[in-house]
């Protein structure tokens, strides 16, 4: 029996404080006064079918049964869910949180109540808490059980390949159909068995955290996710279903939705006995009623559907719980029902601001268990470890041995885990920690500091890997560590870890980022470090030469993302015309060939310039002849270089005009090893000669004209330079139609962003005045027009634009003074004038330099642009009005959407949404300077609360960096826009006291970077600047011709 009282919480027998934030309260809030009295006890179904006995007074109201349930889970995020029961009419109720429980359950003793999701938000990725989206993840489940959630084969399968994936682990054929055997996860499941066994097999490395986001992934963008259906008729008599969703009302006939009211649009809901009534808000355009009515089965299901609406409005739309209305002296009228707890947004800032614990929970049915690192607590020794190895395992730890938690580890000893089923029959709770442990204490409070890490959505391993809890997060992604064991014996977290947006103390500034597992490795040795530097060659052309391998090597994996990656996606579904085949695939499958016998020619090079072969050789200690010899190799490659523009136009022309090939596409970007745009990849072969043609600049002007390698650099130079002007105007209309077609999947509402003659210039942050004040909007600048648009919570992550201004006859001026607005600028237009501010000085001097050129570019144009964006006609409301619309098209962000763009993938982590999160902007000119500089290799890294250096294959591009274990992973396991960021050397008082280290820092976030010689540490400090400092267009324009689409 779980009396709440004396019944030990799982953080209490963690030996963790009493918590008294229970899920529902703000920070610094009492828990309410239990009522004293008889106590009654009430089962609760958990979500992983056991069931736990609650005992609650009897007068106590609902919240503290649900409080209960949620301190026993250790659960944070409480408020996404609800307690649901049959009532006396057998009519399933949630339950009323402020109501006394007796008056809602009338025979608790022969009532099962049921602990479930109630609120499904829009993204998973709000949701913060790695057991939350556990929980979630088993709710989805149990929706494909019962039928709820309806979804095609395909789907199916998918959805429950992930469950298995998060239950028994890595694939296996034999353990899986025997699994499946024993598990129904849906109706006619052996159908679907062959298709699941095969989705299964690609989920290899993946940790159950990984596979509970995935699901979840999937699971959102299904239309019955998160759907209750309630039945009705409508004023004719048809029967229909309604629901309910974070957006508003849904209406369903079948399973089929045929209609939405936003919450925007709702002006009214009210029931009147049997009739549910929607009072919409008025508008010109819709031919809906003011007033719409739907007829229910009887009062009461009418009024539990109508409170569900309550609570969904509420909970979603409003910043905080709505506050009781003052009791009526004499009558009342219509009914005191109220949403109580917290809304979306209070959760999101409570758990942003880390007021919370963390800690361990187990997974029912998982052979493979999940680990929550205690925030601010010491780290408790990992559970994965198995019982008959515990006492052995721990005065280890005491001893300066590490678990994979962060504590050390002898030499050559490895920590066993226990892959066997668990036994214990409960809800997702704490494991008990050994008892008496006090060595083991002490060693886990000497690593309470911790450092929180952002991974993009990539993950390591393409292979199982021998140990792998996952952990907690705090936001939205699950990209959780794999831990591996290192040659020293020490466990480290395999996953780079870095952050943008979350410090130390967990505060989070954007759904950028998507944590990892608390790095904290086993220090590298720096003698051994030493010792190998001093064995290699000190020259500069060394490193220039080492350059060309590192960077080779990134090149041929960009290529194999074509070659083998996407020509093996399309393989598999006929969906891509075999005149687009041909035009693709047989152009860069001899670019892979040879630049795959050009890597092994100049890493045969470096071996004999390094001595590990026929040592100190002098006359190999050159590369100007290799690279001269492939060079002139390369040029007979160039017809199939001239075919890459001409791939890239009728790619993108068969994507719009099938929607087949644009699914095939868009999925195939959401794999792992497509770490940018698909259509970027497409011109890397042009953008590798330009990089080509600056290394052999900087050998030229290294060496002496009497330097043996000075004749052959410079003749390699000469020709690589005539080859890149002959692309040079194709390269840059093609840089600038790949631009455009990536900013078009940003945008919703735009018929032909993509038209000739249109040029991108710059895109980015501004604040624009409006009634309501200075609003966040995202503008688009273009040698035409400028687009202003704003970022809702939708599950595309799209931007909606709310207006255009053509820059036909605009005018720009400063008005700081007019405004008292800072870095205030004015846009006067032919028909409309704005008001913007810049986040700082500098910001505005680039957009006044970029409008004005945009100006004197359109005044030299043929005239005035035709209008081309759908949704936004011309604008000629008063100021007060304009306010008012622009209020009413960001409510309308999460509804009115075509079906195309409900089904657009998550986009949060594009340059565009950089820009909006660091509140900055980025010009086609910074573009085009980030694809000259690329830059690979391999550096060290360290954070600022760490003591030791962790090697790391580094990739910069794109105005990024994406880390690797090693140069031979497919992909990146996380990345770190570099946008906003600012690079220091280390100051003395950082008692760094290395060679060679530069400083990444953002706000609270600090990385250290160490590169092996003064060149290679001038090469990233030179990258990194030119992503984090913005080049000016005087650079570019003495750089390249102007050319467009």
């Amino acid at each position: 029996m779980g009396e709440i009282e004396q019944r030990p919480t799982p953080g209490s027998r963690l030996g963790a404080p009493e918590n008294s934030g229970i899920s529902t309260l703000e920070r610094g809030q009492k828990p309410p006064q239990t009522p004293s009295g008889k106590l009654m006890s009430i089962k609760i179904q958990m979500l992983d079918d056991t069931q736990e006995a609650f005992e609650v007074p009897q007068r106590a109201p609902g919240k503290v049964l649900l409080d209960a349930v949620c301190n026993h889970l250790n659960l944070v995020e409480g408020d996404y869910f609800g307690l649901e029961f049959p009532d006396h009419r057998k009519i399933t109720v949630w339950l009323d949180l402020l109501k006394p429980i007796v008056k809602q359950i009338r025979r608790p003793k022969h009532v099962v109540v049921r602990f479930v999701v109630k609120f499904f938000p829009p993204d998973h990725t709000q949701l913060q808490e790695e057991l939350t989206r556990y929980l979630f993840a088993l709710q989805v489940k149990q929706d494909l059980a019962q039928g709820r959630l309806t979804c095609n084969d395909t789907s199916a399968a998918l959805l429950i390949s992930h469950i298995v994936q998060s239950e028994i682990g890595d694939f296996d054929e034999a353990s899986d159909r025997e699994h499946l055997a024993k598990n129904k996860y849906i109706p006619q499941q052996d159908a679907l068995e062959d298709k699941i066994v095969e989705f299964h097999h690609d989920h290899i490395g993946q940790t159950p955290a990984e596979s509970d986001f995935q699901l979840l992934e999937i699971a959102r963008r299904l239309e019955m996710y998160g759907i209750r259906l309630h039945p009705a008729k409508d004023r004719e008599g048809t029967k229909i279903n309604l629901a309910v969703a974070n957006t508003g009302i849904l209406v369903f006939q079948g399973f089929t939705k045929i209609n939405a009211f936003n919450w925007a649009k709702v002006r009214k809901l009210s029931f009147k006995r049997k009739r549910f009534l929607i009072k919409l808000r008025p508008d010109a355009n819709s031919s809906y009623q003011d007033t719409l009515e739907f007829l229910m089965a009887s009062r009461d299901f009418c009024k539990s559907f109508w409170k569900i609406c309550v609570e969904h409005h509420a909970f979603f739309r409003l910043f905080e719980e709505p506050k009781p209305k003052p009791k009526p002296v004499l009558f009342s009228r219509g009914s005191s029902f109220r949403f109580s707890g917290r809304t979306q947004k209070q959760v999101l800032d409570y758990v942003r601001e880390g007021g919370h614990k963390k800690v361990q929970f187990e997974r029912k049915h998982s052979k493979i268990h999940s680990i929550r690192s205690l925030a601010m607590q010491p780290t408790e020794p990992n559970s994965e470890v198995s019982k008959q190895a515990q006492p052995s395992a721990s005065p280890a730890l005491g001893k300066g041995a590490e678990s994979p938690g962060g504590q050390r580890c002898p030499r050559g000893k490895e920590p066993r885990v226990s892959s066997g089923e668990c036994g214990q029959h409960q809800s997702p709770a704490v494991q008990r920690s050994p008892v008496g442990n006090k060595e083991a204490d002490a060693a886990m409070t000497a690593t309470t500091e911790t450092e929180e890490e952002v991974v993009k959505d990539r993950t390591q391993q393409s292979k199982p890997q021998p140990l792998q809890p996952s952990t907690g997060s705090l936001t939205g992604s699950p990209h959780l560590s794999e831990l591996s064991i290192n040659s020293q014996g020490g466990a480290v977290p395999t996953n780079v870890i870095l952050s943008p947006n979350l410090s130390p103390d967990t505060k989070q500034a954007s759904p950028l980022v998507s944590p990892l597992l608390n790095d904290q490795p086993c220090p590298r040795t720096d003698d051994e470090e030493e010792g190998r530097r001093k064995r290699f060659p000190t020259d500069k052309a060394y490193f220039i030469a080492k350059e060309v391998a590192t960077t080779e090597r990134t090149y041929l994996k960009d290529l194999e993302v074509i070659t083998s990656w996407f020509q093996s996606a399309v393989s598999k579904e006929d969906t891509m015309p075999e005149t687009l085949k041909s035009l693709i695939f047989p152009n860069f499958e001899p670019l892979h060939k040879f630049h795959t016998n050009f890597l092994k020619e100049i890493e045969q090079r470096l071996a004999l310039w390094e001595g590990r072969s026929n040592a100190h050789i002098r006359d190999y200690q050159r590369i100007g002849d290799v690279m001269l010899r492939n060079i002139q190799a390369m040029k007979q490659l160039a017809a199939h270089l001239w075919k890459h523009s001409e791939a890239l136009e009728a790619l993108e022309t068969s994507i719009r005009s099938s929607r087949r090939l644009e699914n095939l596409c868009r999925d195939f970007e959401l794999q792992k090893v497509c770490y940018l745009p698909l259509n970027t990849f497409l011109l890397r072969p042009l953008h590798r000669l330009m990089h080509y043609k600056q290394v052999l600049e900087r050998l030229c002007k290294h060496h002496p004209p009497n330097h043996a390698d000075f004749r052959d650099c410079r003749a390699a130079l000469a020709e690589i330079t005539e080859m890149v002007a002959q692309l040079h105007g194709t390269m840059i209309k093609m840089e600038n139609f790949q631009k455009l077609h990536e900013l078009k999947k940003d945008l919703i509402g735009i018929d032909n962003l993509v038209i000739p003659g249109r040029e991108f210039i710059r895109l980015g942050s501004l604040s624009k005045l409006s009634g309501k004040g200075l609003q966040q909007r995202m503008f688009f600048l273009f040698n035409d027009v400028l687009l202003y648009t704003s970022r809702g919570l939708t599950i595309s992550n799209q931007f909606k634009v709310h207006g255009q201004l053509p820059l036909y006859g605009m005018t720009i001026q400063e008005s700081e003074e007019e405004w008292g607005v800072p870095h205030c600028l004015t846009l006067r237009g032919q028909r409309q004038s704005i008001v913007v501010a810049a986040s700082s000085r500098s910001e505005m001097e680039k957009w006044v330099e970029d409008i004005q050129m945009a100006i004197d570019l359109a005044e030299k144009s043929s005239g005035p642009t035709p209008e081309f964006v759908a949704s936004s006609p011309p604008d000629n409301k008063s100021p007060d009005e304009a306010a008012v619309a622009d209020q009413e098209s960001e409510d309308d962000l999460s509804a009115s959407r075509t079906s195309l763009e409900r089904q657009a993938p998550h986009r949060g982590n594009t340059m565009v949404h950089v820009c909006w999160h660091r509140n900055t902007s980025v010009s086609m000119v910074d573009f085009s300077v980030a694809v000259e500089n690329q830059l690979s290799g391999n550096l060290l890294r360290k954070f600022k609360n760490s003591n030791g250096w962790q090697k790391l294959w580094v990739v910069f591009t794109n105005f990024c960096l994406f880390f690797y274990k090693s140069h031979q992973d497919n992909h990146p396991l996380a990345s770190l826009p570099l946008l906003g960021y600012s690079l220091t050397i280390p100051s003395e008082s950082e008692e760094i006291h290395k060679d060679y280290v530069f400083k990444l820092h953002f706000k609270s976030h600090v990385y250290y970077f160490r590169a092996e010689s003064e060149y290679t540490f001038e090469r990233w400090m030179e990258v990194i600047r030119s992503a984090t400092s913005s080049a000016s267009r005087a650079h570019i324009l003495s750089h390249k011709e102007s050319h467009v689409y």
